[in-house]
Protein backbone atom coordinates (compact mmCIF):
# COMPACT_ATOMS: atom_id res chain seq x y z
CA UNK A 1 0.00 0.00 0.00
CA UNK A 2 2.77 2.47 0.97
CA UNK A 3 4.31 1.52 -2.54
CA UNK A 4 1.15 2.53 -4.67
CA UNK A 5 0.71 5.81 -2.56
CA UNK A 6 4.42 6.54 -2.96
CA UNK A 7 4.06 6.31 -6.77
CA UNK A 8 0.79 7.83 -7.36
CA UNK A 9 2.67 10.59 -5.61
CA UNK A 10 5.45 10.83 -8.30
CA UNK A 11 2.85 10.22 -10.92
CA UNK A 12 1.50 13.49 -9.15
CA UNK A 13 4.48 15.39 -9.74
CA UNK A 14 4.61 15.00 -13.01
CA UNK A 15 2.82 17.96 -14.21
CA UNK A 16 5.10 20.31 -12.95
CA UNK A 17 8.27 17.87 -13.54
CA UNK A 18 7.66 17.61 -17.13
CA UNK A 19 7.99 21.30 -17.68
CA UNK A 20 11.40 21.23 -16.49
CA UNK A 21 12.53 18.62 -18.12
CA UNK A 22 11.16 19.72 -21.74
CA UNK A 23 13.24 23.09 -20.61
CA UNK A 24 15.81 21.04 -20.05
CA UNK A 25 16.11 19.35 -22.63
CA UNK A 26 16.71 22.51 -25.15
CA UNK A 27 18.87 24.44 -22.12
CA UNK A 28 22.59 23.13 -21.88
CA UNK A 29 23.73 21.94 -18.63
CA UNK A 30 25.30 24.07 -16.53
CA UNK A 31 29.13 24.39 -16.58
CA UNK A 32 29.66 22.31 -12.93
CA UNK A 33 26.83 19.90 -14.41
CA UNK A 34 28.01 16.06 -15.19
CA UNK A 35 27.09 15.00 -18.44
CA UNK A 36 24.98 11.72 -17.75
CA UNK A 37 26.72 8.57 -18.75
CA UNK A 38 24.54 7.74 -21.71
CA UNK A 39 25.32 11.24 -23.63
CA UNK A 40 28.99 10.08 -25.46
CA UNK A 41 27.71 6.71 -26.37
CA UNK A 42 24.43 8.79 -27.63
CA UNK A 43 26.60 11.15 -29.97
CA UNK A 44 28.88 8.53 -31.12
CA UNK A 45 25.57 6.16 -32.28
CA UNK A 46 24.38 9.51 -33.88
CA UNK A 47 27.41 10.45 -35.60
CA UNK A 48 27.46 7.01 -37.11
CA UNK A 49 24.25 7.32 -38.27
CA UNK A 50 25.54 10.89 -40.38
CA UNK A 51 28.04 9.27 -41.52
CA UNK A 52 26.15 6.07 -42.79
CA UNK A 53 23.77 8.91 -44.46
CA UNK A 54 27.24 10.77 -45.92
CA UNK A 55 25.96 13.64 -44.03
CA UNK A 56 28.14 16.03 -42.42
CA UNK A 57 26.13 17.93 -40.60
CA UNK A 58 22.63 18.89 -39.67
CA UNK A 59 20.69 22.30 -39.21
CA UNK A 60 20.41 22.96 -35.90
CA UNK A 61 17.27 22.90 -34.18
CA UNK A 62 15.17 25.84 -32.25
CA UNK A 63 17.68 27.54 -29.75
CA UNK A 64 15.01 28.58 -26.80
CA UNK A 65 17.74 30.44 -24.90
CA UNK A 66 19.36 33.23 -27.50
CA UNK A 67 16.72 35.57 -29.27
CA UNK A 68 19.40 36.78 -31.27
CA UNK A 69 20.83 33.93 -32.57
CA UNK A 70 19.58 32.84 -36.45
CA UNK A 71 17.64 29.90 -34.58
CA UNK A 72 15.74 31.34 -32.40
CA UNK A 73 12.75 29.96 -31.21
CA UNK A 74 9.77 31.08 -33.20
CA UNK A 75 6.58 32.03 -32.00
CA UNK A 76 5.06 33.81 -34.14
CA UNK A 77 2.18 32.60 -35.89
CA UNK A 78 3.11 34.47 -39.17
CA UNK A 79 6.43 33.01 -39.79
CA UNK A 80 5.22 29.61 -38.82
CA UNK A 81 4.59 28.11 -42.32
CA UNK A 82 7.61 27.91 -44.38
CA UNK A 83 6.34 24.77 -46.08
CA UNK A 84 2.61 25.23 -46.34
CA UNK A 85 1.90 22.52 -49.33
CA UNK A 86 0.95 19.52 -47.39
CA UNK A 87 1.07 16.12 -48.54
CA UNK A 88 -2.65 15.24 -49.94
CA UNK A 89 -3.68 11.59 -47.90
CA UNK A 90 -6.06 11.08 -50.60
CA UNK A 91 -4.06 10.93 -53.66
CA UNK A 92 -1.94 8.20 -54.36
CA UNK A 93 1.83 8.45 -55.51
CA UNK A 94 1.09 7.78 -58.87
CA UNK A 95 -1.24 11.11 -58.72
CA UNK A 96 -4.88 9.02 -58.53
CA UNK A 97 -7.29 10.29 -56.19
CA UNK A 98 -8.51 7.95 -53.37
CA UNK A 99 -12.37 8.24 -53.91
CA UNK A 100 -13.50 4.62 -52.02
CA UNK A 101 -12.45 3.05 -48.35
CA UNK A 102 -11.85 0.00 -50.55
CA UNK A 103 -8.84 2.12 -52.11
CA UNK A 104 -7.56 3.86 -49.07
CA UNK A 105 -7.51 0.39 -47.02
CA UNK A 106 -5.77 -1.73 -50.04
CA UNK A 107 -3.91 1.14 -51.81
CA UNK A 108 -3.42 4.83 -49.79
CA UNK A 109 -2.89 3.80 -46.12
CA UNK A 110 -0.22 1.00 -47.46
CA UNK A 111 1.86 3.49 -48.56
CA UNK A 112 1.56 6.19 -45.80
CA UNK A 113 2.64 3.99 -43.83
CA UNK A 114 5.22 2.70 -45.69
CA UNK A 115 6.72 5.80 -46.03
CA UNK A 116 6.73 6.17 -41.95
CA UNK A 117 8.38 3.42 -41.63
CA UNK A 118 11.08 3.99 -44.19
CA UNK A 119 11.84 7.62 -43.59
CA UNK A 120 10.42 8.30 -40.40
CA UNK A 121 9.52 6.22 -37.64
CA UNK A 122 11.66 3.09 -38.37
CA UNK A 123 10.45 -0.60 -39.12
CA UNK A 124 9.32 -3.14 -36.47
CA UNK A 125 11.11 -6.71 -37.60
CA UNK A 126 9.04 -9.13 -38.95
CA UNK A 127 9.12 -11.09 -36.24
CA UNK A 128 9.32 -9.83 -32.72
CA UNK A 129 10.05 -12.30 -29.55
CA UNK A 130 6.58 -13.68 -27.66
CA UNK A 131 5.78 -11.60 -24.16
CA UNK A 132 4.59 -14.28 -21.63
CA UNK A 133 3.16 -11.70 -19.11
CA UNK A 134 3.23 -12.31 -15.00
CA UNK A 135 1.16 -10.94 -12.14
CA UNK A 136 3.64 -10.36 -9.42
CA UNK A 137 2.04 -8.22 -6.92
CA UNK A 138 -1.97 -7.95 -6.26
CA UNK A 139 -3.45 -5.38 -3.92
CA UNK A 140 -7.09 -4.09 -2.42
CA UNK A 141 -7.26 -0.69 -1.51
CA UNK A 142 -9.22 2.56 -2.03
CA UNK A 143 -8.36 5.01 -5.11
CA UNK A 144 -9.99 8.09 -3.56
CA UNK A 145 -13.34 6.55 -1.98
CA UNK A 146 -13.31 3.94 -5.03
CA UNK A 147 -12.44 0.14 -3.89
CA UNK A 148 -10.06 -1.27 -6.41
CA UNK A 149 -7.54 -3.54 -7.39
CA UNK A 150 -4.82 -3.57 -8.56
CA UNK A 151 -2.23 -6.10 -10.33
CA UNK A 152 1.18 -5.27 -10.94
CA UNK A 153 2.61 -7.26 -14.20
CA UNK A 154 5.53 -8.11 -15.52
CA UNK A 155 6.32 -8.75 -18.97
CA UNK A 156 8.92 -11.39 -19.74
CA UNK A 157 10.75 -10.79 -23.23
CA UNK A 158 11.63 -14.23 -24.85
CA UNK A 159 15.81 -13.73 -24.77
CA UNK A 160 16.31 -16.91 -26.21
CA UNK A 161 17.86 -15.90 -29.39
CA UNK A 162 20.12 -13.50 -27.82
CA UNK A 163 20.32 -14.19 -23.82
CA UNK A 164 22.76 -11.20 -23.15
CA UNK A 165 19.82 -8.79 -23.40
CA UNK A 166 16.80 -8.78 -20.93
CA UNK A 167 13.75 -6.94 -21.49
CA UNK A 168 10.91 -6.79 -18.73
CA UNK A 169 7.95 -4.53 -19.18
CA UNK A 170 6.61 -2.96 -16.71
CA UNK A 171 3.05 -2.06 -16.42
CA UNK A 172 0.11 -2.04 -13.51
CA UNK A 173 -3.50 -2.83 -14.22
CA UNK A 174 -6.55 -1.34 -11.52
CA UNK A 175 -9.94 -1.74 -11.83
CA UNK A 176 -12.88 -1.07 -9.80
CA UNK A 177 -13.11 -4.47 -7.19
CA UNK A 178 -17.06 -4.32 -7.76
CA UNK A 179 -17.06 -4.50 -11.28
CA UNK A 180 -20.05 -6.75 -12.40
CA UNK A 181 -17.79 -7.62 -15.00
CA UNK A 182 -15.23 -6.71 -17.77
CA UNK A 183 -14.68 -2.82 -18.01
CA UNK A 184 -13.28 -0.42 -20.08
CA UNK A 185 -9.52 0.81 -19.44
CA UNK A 186 -7.46 3.68 -20.04
CA UNK A 187 -4.18 2.66 -20.16
CA UNK A 188 -1.51 5.66 -19.66
CA UNK A 189 2.12 5.14 -20.92
CA UNK A 190 4.01 6.83 -17.89
CA UNK A 191 7.04 8.14 -16.88
CA UNK A 192 9.24 5.69 -15.15
CA UNK A 193 9.35 6.84 -11.60
CA UNK A 194 13.17 6.51 -10.98
CA UNK A 195 13.40 9.09 -13.89
CA UNK A 196 10.85 11.53 -12.20
CA UNK A 197 12.81 10.93 -8.89
CA UNK A 198 16.28 12.30 -11.17
CA UNK A 199 14.08 15.36 -11.98
CA UNK A 200 13.14 16.17 -9.01
CA UNK A 201 16.81 15.83 -7.13
CA UNK A 202 17.93 17.71 -10.31
CA UNK A 203 15.13 20.46 -9.75
CA UNK A 204 16.00 20.63 -6.21
CA UNK A 205 19.75 20.81 -7.03
CA UNK A 206 18.89 24.00 -9.35
CA UNK A 207 16.48 25.52 -6.02
CA UNK A 208 13.54 25.11 -8.48
CA UNK A 209 10.46 24.53 -5.92
CA UNK A 210 7.80 21.78 -6.68
CA UNK A 211 4.12 23.20 -6.68
CA UNK A 212 1.79 21.61 -5.25
CA UNK A 213 -1.07 19.08 -6.91
CA UNK A 214 -3.98 20.60 -8.52
CA UNK A 215 -6.83 20.72 -6.83
CA UNK A 216 -9.73 18.03 -7.09
CA UNK A 217 -9.44 14.28 -8.26
CA UNK A 218 -6.41 12.92 -10.06
CA UNK A 219 -6.77 11.76 -13.60
CA UNK A 220 -7.10 8.20 -12.44
CA UNK A 221 -10.14 9.23 -10.06
CA UNK A 222 -11.83 10.53 -12.64
CA UNK A 223 -11.70 7.23 -14.64
CA UNK A 224 -12.96 5.37 -12.10
CA UNK A 225 -15.59 7.39 -11.24
CA UNK A 226 -17.17 6.18 -14.71
CA UNK A 227 -16.51 2.79 -13.39
CA UNK A 228 -14.00 1.90 -15.66
CA UNK A 229 -10.05 1.03 -15.20
CA UNK A 230 -6.54 2.74 -15.74
CA UNK A 231 -3.39 1.11 -16.30
CA UNK A 232 0.26 2.37 -16.60
CA UNK A 233 2.79 1.10 -19.02
CA UNK A 234 6.17 2.34 -18.30
CA UNK A 235 7.45 2.39 -22.21
CA UNK A 236 11.06 2.55 -21.05
CA UNK A 237 11.07 -0.63 -19.44
CA UNK A 238 10.79 -1.38 -23.12
CA UNK A 239 13.36 0.51 -24.66
CA UNK A 240 15.63 2.90 -23.04
CA UNK A 241 14.95 7.09 -24.14
CA UNK A 242 18.48 7.33 -25.55
CA UNK A 243 20.79 6.42 -28.29
CA UNK A 244 22.92 4.65 -25.60
CA UNK A 245 20.23 2.13 -25.02
CA UNK A 246 19.85 1.21 -29.18
CA UNK A 247 21.66 -1.52 -29.02
CA UNK A 248 19.66 -2.75 -25.70
CA UNK A 249 16.18 -3.45 -25.28
CA UNK A 250 13.93 -4.70 -27.67
CA UNK A 251 15.86 -3.15 -30.58
CA UNK A 252 19.35 -4.29 -29.05
CA UNK A 253 17.23 -7.72 -28.59
CA UNK A 254 15.92 -7.98 -31.96
CA UNK A 255 19.15 -6.75 -33.71
CA UNK A 256 21.45 -9.11 -31.47
CA UNK A 257 23.25 -6.25 -29.79
CA UNK A 258 24.25 -4.90 -33.55
CA UNK A 259 24.19 -1.16 -34.20
CA UNK A 260 20.34 -0.33 -35.90
CA UNK A 261 20.11 0.14 -39.93
CA UNK A 262 18.74 3.20 -41.64
CA UNK A 263 15.24 1.89 -41.95
CA UNK A 264 15.30 -0.30 -38.36
CA UNK A 265 12.71 1.30 -35.64
CA UNK A 266 13.18 3.85 -33.28
CA UNK A 267 12.31 4.24 -29.58
CA UNK A 268 9.19 5.73 -30.07
CA UNK A 269 8.36 2.69 -32.72
CA UNK A 270 9.16 0.13 -29.61
CA UNK A 271 7.23 2.28 -26.89
CA UNK A 272 4.42 1.56 -29.15
CA UNK A 273 5.09 -1.93 -29.94
CA UNK A 274 5.46 -2.11 -26.20
CA UNK A 275 1.88 -0.83 -25.64
CA UNK A 276 0.21 -3.55 -27.82
CA UNK A 277 2.15 -6.12 -26.08
CA UNK A 278 0.07 -4.84 -22.74
CA UNK A 279 -2.94 -5.14 -25.06
CA UNK A 280 -2.07 -8.52 -25.73
CA UNK A 281 -2.29 -9.26 -21.76
CA UNK A 282 -5.57 -7.28 -21.66
CA UNK A 283 -7.26 -9.71 -24.20
CA UNK A 284 -6.60 -12.47 -21.68
CA UNK A 285 -7.91 -11.00 -18.54
CA UNK A 286 -11.49 -11.19 -17.86
CA UNK A 287 -11.62 -7.71 -15.54
CA UNK A 288 -11.12 -6.00 -18.85
CA UNK A 289 -12.72 -5.31 -22.05
CA UNK A 290 -10.18 -5.44 -24.63
CA UNK A 291 -12.53 -3.94 -26.98
CA UNK A 292 -12.95 -0.51 -25.14
CA UNK A 293 -9.14 -0.21 -24.24
CA UNK A 294 -8.08 3.47 -24.60
CA UNK A 295 -4.60 4.98 -24.39
CA UNK A 296 -3.25 8.15 -22.99
CA UNK A 297 0.40 10.09 -23.61
CA UNK A 298 1.93 13.36 -22.88
CA UNK A 299 4.62 14.60 -24.36
CA UNK A 300 7.09 11.95 -25.98
CA UNK A 301 4.48 9.73 -24.91
CA UNK A 302 1.99 11.50 -26.47
CA UNK A 303 4.05 10.56 -29.41
CA UNK A 304 4.19 6.80 -28.87
CA UNK A 305 0.47 6.72 -27.81
CA UNK A 306 -0.30 8.03 -31.08
CA UNK A 307 1.73 5.71 -33.00
CA UNK A 308 0.47 2.86 -30.98
CA UNK A 309 -2.64 4.31 -31.80
CA UNK A 310 -1.77 4.19 -35.68
CA UNK A 311 -0.70 1.00 -35.92
CA UNK A 312 -2.78 -1.15 -33.74
CA UNK A 313 -6.46 -0.70 -34.87
CA UNK A 314 -7.38 -3.10 -31.75
CA UNK A 315 -7.06 0.29 -29.51
CA UNK A 316 -10.58 1.85 -29.31
CA UNK A 317 -9.92 5.62 -28.66
CA UNK A 318 -6.78 7.89 -27.62
CA UNK A 319 -5.92 11.03 -25.71
CA UNK A 320 -2.39 12.39 -27.11
CA UNK A 321 -1.33 15.61 -25.03
CA UNK A 322 1.42 18.29 -26.23
CA UNK A 323 2.99 15.22 -28.29
CA UNK A 324 4.44 18.17 -30.64
CA UNK A 325 7.20 17.34 -33.32
CA UNK A 326 7.38 13.89 -33.95
CA UNK A 327 4.27 13.41 -32.22
CA UNK A 328 0.54 14.85 -33.56
CA UNK A 329 2.21 18.65 -34.70
CA UNK A 330 3.53 19.29 -38.34
CA UNK A 331 6.90 18.65 -39.39
CA UNK A 332 6.32 21.37 -41.41
CA UNK A 333 5.73 23.90 -39.08
CA UNK A 334 8.60 26.24 -37.27
CA UNK A 335 7.28 27.19 -34.39
CA UNK A 336 8.99 25.93 -30.97
CA UNK A 337 10.33 22.40 -31.60
CA UNK A 338 11.31 21.52 -35.30
CA UNK A 339 12.39 18.98 -37.21
CA UNK A 340 15.85 19.39 -36.48
CA UNK A 341 15.48 19.45 -33.31
CA UNK A 342 14.23 15.71 -33.14
CA UNK A 343 17.01 14.95 -35.48
CA UNK A 344 19.44 16.11 -32.90
CA UNK A 345 21.82 13.84 -30.77
CA UNK A 346 19.60 13.61 -27.77
CA UNK A 347 16.16 12.77 -29.50
CA UNK A 348 16.71 11.29 -33.00
CA UNK A 349 17.13 7.80 -31.13
CA UNK A 350 13.18 7.88 -31.23
CA UNK A 351 13.01 8.12 -34.98
CA UNK A 352 14.65 5.89 -37.75
CA UNK A 353 18.03 6.96 -39.06
CA UNK A 354 16.43 8.08 -42.54
CA UNK A 355 14.70 10.65 -40.33
CA UNK A 356 18.07 12.66 -40.05
CA UNK A 357 18.14 13.28 -44.02
CA UNK A 358 15.72 16.01 -43.61
CA UNK A 359 17.60 17.80 -40.97
CA UNK A 360 20.24 18.12 -44.04
CA UNK A 361 20.46 17.96 -46.65
CA UNK A 362 16.93 17.77 -47.40
CA UNK A 363 14.05 19.71 -45.49
CA UNK A 364 11.05 19.03 -43.72
CA UNK A 365 8.99 19.86 -47.06
CA UNK A 366 11.04 17.40 -48.59
CA UNK A 367 9.38 14.48 -46.09
CA UNK A 368 7.07 12.30 -48.43
CA UNK A 369 4.43 12.58 -45.76
CA UNK A 370 4.03 14.77 -42.49
CA UNK A 371 1.69 14.27 -39.21
CA UNK A 372 -1.90 14.99 -40.36
CA UNK A 373 -1.46 11.28 -42.34
CA UNK A 374 -0.34 9.81 -38.60
CA UNK A 375 -3.81 10.92 -37.61
CA UNK A 376 -5.72 9.79 -40.42
CA UNK A 377 -3.80 6.55 -39.89
CA UNK A 378 -5.88 6.11 -36.43
CA UNK A 379 -9.25 6.07 -38.96
CA UNK A 380 -11.81 5.60 -37.87
CA UNK A 381 -11.79 5.48 -34.44
CA UNK A 382 -11.78 8.26 -32.41
CA UNK A 383 -8.62 10.61 -31.37
CA UNK A 384 -8.33 13.46 -29.19
CA UNK A 385 -5.46 16.37 -29.62
CA UNK A 386 -4.52 18.46 -26.46
CA UNK A 387 -2.31 20.92 -25.99
CA UNK A 388 -1.49 23.46 -23.63
CA UNK A 389 -1.32 27.57 -24.23
CA UNK A 390 1.62 29.30 -25.97
CA UNK A 391 2.78 30.33 -23.24
CA UNK A 392 4.01 27.63 -20.96
CA UNK A 393 3.62 25.12 -23.77
CA UNK A 394 4.70 26.64 -27.02
CA UNK A 395 7.28 24.14 -27.96
CA UNK A 396 4.31 21.42 -28.61
CA UNK A 397 3.05 23.94 -31.02
CA UNK A 398 -1.52 23.41 -30.42
CA UNK A 399 -2.02 25.21 -33.68
CA UNK A 400 0.38 22.94 -35.40
CA UNK A 401 -1.43 19.09 -34.08
CA UNK A 402 -4.71 21.37 -35.05
CA UNK A 403 -3.58 21.74 -38.85
CA UNK A 404 -2.38 18.07 -38.71
CA UNK A 405 -6.34 17.16 -36.87
CA UNK A 406 -7.93 19.29 -40.17
CA UNK A 407 -5.72 17.76 -42.37
CA UNK A 408 -6.77 14.34 -41.25
CA UNK A 409 -10.34 15.43 -41.63
CA UNK A 410 -10.65 13.74 -45.24
CA UNK A 411 -9.93 10.44 -44.28
CA UNK A 412 -12.50 10.32 -41.48
CA UNK A 413 -15.30 11.74 -43.88
CA UNK A 414 -14.15 9.22 -46.40
CA UNK A 415 -14.55 6.31 -43.94
CA UNK A 416 -18.21 7.81 -42.83
CA UNK A 417 -16.79 9.45 -39.69
CA UNK A 418 -17.02 13.26 -38.66
CA UNK A 419 -13.85 15.42 -38.81
CA UNK A 420 -13.10 18.12 -36.09
CA UNK A 421 -15.92 20.95 -37.63
CA UNK A 422 -13.48 23.40 -37.87
CA UNK A 423 -10.53 24.75 -39.71
CA UNK A 424 -9.68 27.95 -38.13
CA UNK A 425 -7.94 27.74 -35.06
CA UNK A 426 -10.33 28.02 -31.91
CA UNK A 427 -9.82 30.38 -29.08
CA UNK A 428 -8.00 29.12 -25.89
CA UNK A 429 -10.45 26.64 -24.27
CA UNK A 430 -12.85 25.69 -26.34
CA UNK A 431 -13.35 21.89 -27.09
CA UNK A 432 -13.68 20.33 -30.76
CA UNK A 433 -15.72 17.30 -29.17
CA UNK A 434 -18.29 16.63 -31.64
CA UNK A 435 -16.66 14.89 -34.60
CA UNK A 436 -14.52 11.45 -34.33
CA UNK A 437 -11.48 13.51 -34.32
CA UNK A 438 -11.42 16.13 -31.01
CA UNK A 439 -9.13 18.91 -29.94
CA UNK A 440 -9.01 21.11 -26.91
CA UNK A 441 -6.40 23.86 -25.76
CA UNK A 442 -6.17 24.57 -22.58
CA UNK A 443 -4.99 27.33 -20.65
CA UNK A 444 -1.91 25.43 -18.63
CA UNK A 445 1.57 24.57 -19.29
CA UNK A 446 2.95 21.31 -20.46
CA UNK A 447 0.75 18.88 -18.84
CA UNK A 448 -2.00 17.06 -19.47
CA UNK A 449 -4.11 17.77 -16.27
CA UNK A 450 -6.44 20.25 -17.39
CA UNK A 451 -7.84 18.28 -20.29
CA UNK A 452 -8.76 14.72 -18.67
CA UNK A 453 -12.51 16.10 -18.09
CA UNK A 454 -12.92 17.29 -22.06
CA UNK A 455 -10.86 14.10 -23.13
CA UNK A 456 -13.44 11.46 -20.82
CA UNK A 457 -16.65 13.68 -21.60
CA UNK A 458 -15.86 12.39 -25.33
CA UNK A 459 -14.29 9.28 -24.51
CA UNK A 460 -18.00 8.30 -23.02
CA UNK A 461 -19.28 8.69 -26.43
CA UNK A 462 -17.39 5.66 -27.08
CA UNK A 463 -16.85 3.43 -24.24
CA UNK A 464 -19.79 3.84 -21.90
CA UNK A 465 -22.02 1.05 -21.13
CA UNK A 466 -25.35 1.72 -23.12
CA UNK A 467 -28.85 -0.32 -22.79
Amino acid sequence: MKNLIRRACLLATLFAASVWLVNAQRTPAPPDTQAPPWQAASEQDHQRTMDLLHIKSLRPGADNNHPEAPNAVNYDESKANPYAKLPDPLTLNDGKKVATSRMWWLERRPQIEEQFDREVYGRVPAHTPQVTWHVTSLRRWLNGDVPVITRGLTGQVDNASYPSITVNIDLTLTTPADARGPVPVIMQLGFDPAVIRFILQRMAAQGVKLPPPPPGPTWQQQILALGWGYAVLIPTSVQADNGAGLTQGIIGLCNKGQPRKLDDWGALRAWAWGASRALDYFQTDKSVDARRVGLEGHSRMGKAALLAMAYDPRFAIAYISSSGAGGAALYRRNLGERLENVAAPNEYHWMAGNFLKYAGPLTPGDLPVDSHELTAMCAPRPVFISGGATKGDGWADAQGMFLAAAGAGPVYRLLGKKDMGATEFPPLGTPLIDGDIAFCQHAGGHTDGPNWPVFLKFARRYLQDRP
